[in-house]
This record gives structure tokens, sequence and C-alpha cells, in this order.
């Protein structure tokens, strides 16, 4: 690929994202959905301006950093308020990797016609929500809490967990893991040594953030940060293989909990740079769909993903919520929104590449399965989420703006902070 060639890329791809961003505020109309419809737009679906195979080895390095960055934005604003915020997302978790996996390997074999290998492992890619859809949604919409708390937290916590196991499903698939037991202490091996380097490296960065002195605090927080995140990634996935994505998470949980951190500045840059990443990812991702690789799925493919939706998520939440403290209309909702996002479609892209190179029939199939499950929870989700929000009375009323003005006038008067019985 030319240097020429390369740059176009980029540059179709970045200003497509910012494009459909500026649409976004524009129109109120959901980022993430526009955000995949540009993809598609200058993508083999489209205009065919941007081939991300084009990009090689490279690309699966580009996508794995970006990533890595979300994920650890994610981990860095996860906060568990309360007890049952724990809870809910500890039982979802647990049953939505008993029920969802073993659903979606049926639903993918018999409606979707992937052979049984191949199905386990898109069931294993489409587990988790992605929190790069999710927190935009529940941000933009002002979901009320702790359904937003919730949701966030969900997809934190599988998504690591199904890109892993995805990977796991596939090497047994192709043959490089002998049996059910090799698959098992993998997952632990992967997820344990990602979490325990996530945590080291977390601490260490905390650490040294705490001791920089107020002169060296212009910049240098975030380019340590980035420093030591994209190092972990290199070291992560050269020990580890997808490994990098729970330590991102376990990385994020560290810096943001540790006490005498001052990381408000910093999350605010590092919040900024993971829209940029999604801005970046989602065309880019999108743009290697193809028409031909979703129409031989047909009706099948459509119900394989509807039955995702409408049963089989709504029974696992539902499970998962029984005897907790919420109400129907909140377990309602939590049932409907489960968008899939950036790391599931980077993981069918470059796990359909690795089938294909070893002969394995259905590689295309299980890429397309897993863009139609994206383009349609998205889709259909996303548009969806904020009346349905709104009509069960779950959206945080808008501030009015003579509140914010009278508070923030009163929080300047002269006997305001002598009053404070703390100075």
């Amino acid at each position: 690929m030319t240097p020429e060639r390369l740059g176009l890329l980029w540059g179709v791809t970045v200003f497509a994202g910012a494009g459909a961003r500026l649409l976004a505020a524009v129109s109120k109309l959901p980022g993430v959905v526009l955000l995949l419809l540009s993809g598609l737009l200058i993508g083999r679906s489209g205009l065919g301006l941007v081939e991300p195979l084009d990009l090689g080895s490279g690309l699966g390095t580009v996508v794995g950093l970006l990533v890595s960055l979300v994920l650890f934005d994610g981990g860095l604003n996860l906060r568990f308020p309360g007890e049952t915020i724990k809870t809910t997302v500890q039982r979802i978790a647990v049953l939505r990797l008993l029920i969802s996996l073993g659903a979606g390997l049926m639903a993918a074999h018999w409606l979707a016609g992937l052979n049984w290998s191949v199905a386990a492992v898109f069931s294993a890619i489409v587990l988790a929500t992605g929190p790069t859809v999710v927190t935009p949604l529940v941000r933009q919409m002002r979901l009320a809490s702790p359904l937003g708390d919730i949701l966030e937290a969900e997809g934190l916590v599988l998504e690591p967990i199904g890109a892993v196991l995805a990977l796991l499903l596939l090497e047994l698939v192709l043959g490089d893991l002998h049996g059910w037991r090799e698959l098992v202490v993998g997952l632990l091996l992967r997820l344990g040594g990602g979490v325990l380097i996530g945590a080291g490296v977390g601490w260490v960065l905390s650490e040294t953030l705490r001791r920089l002195k107020p002169d060296q605090a212009t910049g240098l927080p975030l380019q340590l940060t980035l420093g030591m995140l994209f190092l972990m990634y290199g070291v992560s996935e050269w020990l580890l293989p997808e490994s990098a994505l729970p330590a991102s998470v376990a990385a994020g949980i560290v810096v943001g909990r540790r006490p005498a951190t001052n990381t408000a500045d910093l999350e605010v840059l590092i919040q900024q740079l993971a829209q940029l990443a999604i801005t970046m990812l989602f065309p880019l991702l999108a743009a290697d769909v193809s028409w031909a690789e979703l129409s031989p799925l047909g009706w099948g493919g459509i119900s394989c993903v509807l039955v995702l939706m409408l049963v089989v998520r709504p029974i696992a939440v539902g499970v998962a919520t029984a005897g907790l403290p919420l109400n129907g209309r909140q377990r309602v909702f939590l049932g409907w929104l489960a968008p899939r996002g950036i790391v599931t479609a980077s993981v069918a892209s470059l796990f359909s590449i690795r089938l294909e190179q070893a002969g394995i029939l259905g590689a295309g199939r299980l890429q397309g399965l897993v863009f139609l499950t994206i383009l349609m929870t998205v889709g259909l989700q996303g548009l969806t989420a904020q009346p349905i929000a709104r009509a069960l009375g779950l959206i945080e009323p808008e501030p009015d703006p003579a509140d914010c003005v009278a508070s923030a006038e009163a929080a300047f008067e002269p006997g305001q902070v002598l009053a404070d019985p703390g100075q």
C-alpha cells in the first residue's frame, strides 16, 4: 500500500467519523448509529473509498491500541455507587455467560446455518454489550440512575471475557488447543494474567501521577498515561494474547480509585481521546462490511439476531434481576438495550481472516452474521432507546438554566464560604 493511499484511507475515515459526529450534534440522533452508517458509506458497501484490509497486519495493532484506550477510559470512570448495582452487574455477567453462550450457539447453527464450531465462536464474540456504544447512548439520553451505571459496567466486565473466550474457541477450532480443559485454563490464565498486569501498571501509574509536582502537571500526566498504557498493551499481547483487554479495564479502575491521585483533568483528556478513538474505529470497521456477506444470511440471519435481542437478552436479565430492588420498567429497559460495539467488530474482522487462511468453511458467514448483529442492535436499539426510556419515565429531566444560574450565584456569595463548618 502506497503512503498516498494510506493517507487517503485515514483522511477519509476520520473525516467521515467527524461528519457523523457533527450530524449527530445537529440532528440529536444517536452518534453511534451515524458513525456506523458513515462507515458503510465509505466502505465496501458504499463508495469503496476505504478498505481496512489494506492496512494488513497493522489493522489488528491499530484497532487493539485504540480499543485499549477506550476500555481504559471505561475503567477510569467505572463507579459502583451502591451494592445493588454491583450485585446486578455480577449476576447479569454470570447468567449472560451461561445463558447467552448456549442460546447464541443454537441460534447461529439452527437459524443462520453456521456449523457448530463457527457458531460457538460467533456466540462468544457477540456475548457482551459494547461500552463504546452504551456509554455515549446513556449519556446522550440522560438515563436515570442506576441503569446507566449497570449498563456501562456490564459491558466493561463482559467484553474482555467474551473476546478472550472467542479467541480460545477459535484456537480450539483451528487445532491449537486440545480439549476443553486447555480452554478453561487458557481463559483463567489470560483473564487473571491480564487483570494482574493491569492492576500492577495502574498502581505504578497512579503513584507516578501522585508524585508529580504542580509545575510538572501540564501535559505530562497524559503523556505518561498513554505511554504506559500502550506499552502495557504490547507486553500483554506478547505474553498472553487478548489479555490486554482485561488489563486495560483493570488499569483504568486502579488509577480511577487510588486515593490521593488527582485524575480529574486526566479523566477529561482521556475521555476526549477515547471519543476520538471511537470516531475513527466505527467507520473503519464498518467499512469492512460487504452486502455480499450479509445477503446470503437472509431471513435466517435476521431471525438469529432477533432471537438474541427479543428472547435471550430479556430472559437472562429477568433471571439475573429477580429479587433485586429494580422495578418492572427498569427491568424492561435493561432487557432491551444491548448493542454490540467496536470490540465485537474488531474481533470478528480479525478472526474471519484467520479462519479463511486456515480453510475453515463459514468464515465469511461468521463475519457477516456478527456485523448483522451489530447493525441491527446498534440501529434498532440505538434509535429506540431514548423514546422507550422516555415512555417508561427513565429519563432525568433537563436542568433548568435559571436554577443553574441561581446555584452558581449562591456559591459565590461572600458569606457562603465562611459559613461552611469545615472552614
